[in-house]
């Protein structure tokens, strides 16, 4: 019989098989950080750290975004939807039967989970979050958005949501005195100078997501449009991720 010729395992699997570079992957898929503290969390040395999130990002696994509230500072995010992806491919190469299904939203209605979206002028990213997750999460989820200034919701914010097919009533600007002393069990910040200054609510599983601000978009109302509806987009992914992350937890603790 002729030899079997020995097959590599996918590179991703090689990536993942490092104890630094899974620790990494670990913390940034909860939330968006800096190498500075991604060091401090690791206690390794930080040219370590940049060195490994330089593998991730070569392969494909990490993105980096510069801050817009310090541009010395760059936040680190786990794109989940290129893992996910790969993830399923390398194990359906050993058997199709291998690939992953999310965790079902059914394990919340034995919970009831409050989340709060904050971001500075509570006028974009932070509506739509809101939005979405109302639209989303079910009966058992609870959404508020807040910022440190209370303005008005943008317009091209509530087109992005219509062509999504979200719905956006009820959606007012807020401060975020509005909720001080309630409880929430995740405060998402979604804006880097609102993480800066984010007030300590207690219990809450605190979260960044470092997302441009499209109200900032330089251009035509043509570019500003299509700059909300990518970010309206790239928050609803963020947000299948984020309930599949709260159903686990909830699961853990029943």
């Amino acid at each position: 019989m002729e030899a079997t010729p020995l097959a590599q395992p996918p590179n991703l699997l090689k990536l993942l098989a490092h104890e630094l570079r899974w620790s990494l992957l670990r913390l940034l898929a909860t939330t968006d950080m800096r190498v500075q503290e991604l060091a401090a969390q690791l206690d390794r040395p930080l040219n370590l750290v940049s060195y490994h999130l330089a593998q991730l990002r070569r392969g494909a696994l990490v993105t980096e975004r510069r801050s817009s509230s310090d541009a010395r500072d760059v936040y680190y995010t786990l794109d989940l939807e290129q893992l996910h992806a790969r993830y399923q491919d390398a194990a359906a190469a050993l058997h199709p039967a291998l690939r992953l299904t999310p965790p079902s939203l059914d394990v919340l209605r034995e919970h009831e989970v409050r989340v709060l979206f904050l971001c500075t002028h509570n006028s974009a990213r932070s509506q739509m979050a809101e939005a979405l997750l109302r639209q989303l999460g079910g009966a058992h989820v609870t959404a508020y958005s807040a910022g440190a200034m209370a303005t008005t919701v943008h317009p091209l914010a509530l087109a992005a949501l219509a062509e999504l097919g979200i719905a956006d009533e009820g959606l007012r600007s807020k401060h975020l005195n509005e909720f001080a002393g309630q409880h929430f069990d995740y405060v998402v910040t979604v804006c880097d100078r609102m993480r800066e200054v984010c007030p300590v609510f207690p219990g809450a599983v605190q979260v960044h997501w470092s997302i441009a601000d499209p109200v900032a978009t330089p251009g035509d109302e043509t570019v500003q449009r299509q700059a909300f509806v990518e970010t309206a987009h790239h928050l609803s992914v963020r947000m299948h991720h984020f309930l599949a992350l709260v159903a686990a937890r909830a699961r853990a603790e029943t």
